[in-house]
């Protein structure tokens, strides 16, 4: 009778009701450079253990200033980074039109200059291997001796497993626009490439070249750049391109202090970057 009573006078506790996942924003709209940033869902929200300092990731929102999506620092989503950036490229449409007589010219020079991609396919087997991607339609060289290694939000990248800077990655997203040279003049395109998707925003950048050449009738936009750190520098080149509906980047380097040794081989695996012609 007294447990009757006790338990009638203790009051009565509602059940916990989940606050509802926090709004992603609207869904970003196509920016001019034709891509559309894709939506990631919300990370389920992992159980905290008493004690532990791990916190849950802030879901990616929507900028309200140009609806593309925007990624907090520093970008580990290759995938997400890059559509934002082409966003945040000013009138790239009419940067291309003004600028391609001049890159042009300056293709045209370096084309005259690039080697046979059969004769130099030929002489670059030694102390390379082939990496073939049929189904996304690419292929590159990349030192002997390096491995491959899966990193999220990349398509390929392959390391060196003693010298960490030394690796290669390729990427790519779908895109409307048909040429590379639709974005912009080569030195704007890698200048806004290196600071916003290559290099964590607290490094310290410098562009060093950046040119057009003309393989097989396609346009690559070539450069060369170094992101320093607080405890290192790392000295990089990079290729872009955009066919058969997609844009894409391959970047290698390595660390400062190894350059001279390494440039040569490097400047191969750029050379080597080449996008199948489909129909």
């Amino acid at each position: 009778m007294a447990t009757a009573v006790l338990a009638a006078s203790l009051p009565r506790h509602r059940p916990l009701q989940r606050p509802p996942h926090a709004a992603l924003g609207p869904e970003p709209r196509r920016c001019a450079s034709g891509i559309a940033p894709s939506r990631p869902s919300p990370p389920p929200a992992a159980p905290r253990r008493r004690g532990s300092s791990t916190t849950v990731g802030t879901p990616i929102a929507a900028s309200p200033e140009k609806d593309c999506v925007s990624l907090p620092a520093p970008v580990p989503l290759w995938r997400l980074a890059l559509p934002t950036l082409l966003c945040d490229l000013p009138d790239a449409e009419e940067a291309a039109s003004s600028g391609r007589r001049r890159v042009l010219v300056a293709g045209a020079a370096a084309f005259l200059s690039r080697p046979n991609p059969a004769a130099f396919a030929a002489e670059a087997k030694k102390g390379f291997l082939p990496v073939v991607d049929k189904k996304a339609g690419y292929s590159f060289l990349y030192p002997f001796g390096w491995e491959e290694v899966a990193v999220q939000g990349q398509d390929k990248v392959y390391k060196d497993v003693i010298e960490p800077l030394e690796s290669v990655s390729v990427n790519s997203i779908p895109t409307s626009k048909e040429d590379i040279r639709d974005l912009g003049p080569p030195d704007k395109v890698a200048e806004a490439l290196i600071k916003k998707v290559l290099a964590p925003p607290t490094q310290k950048t410098k562009l060093i070249e950046a040119k057009e050449n003309d393989v097989d009738g396609r346009a690559y936009y070539t450069f060369e750049f170094t992101a320093q750190a607080p405890n290192y520098t790392r000295h990089a080149l990079g290729a872009i391109v955009i066919a058969n509906g997609k844009f894409f980047t391959l970047t290698t380097g390595a660390n400062e202090r190894r350059w001279e040794k390494m440039k040569d081989r490097l400047h191969t695996v750029v050379d080597s970057f080449k996008i199948e012609n489909r129909i």
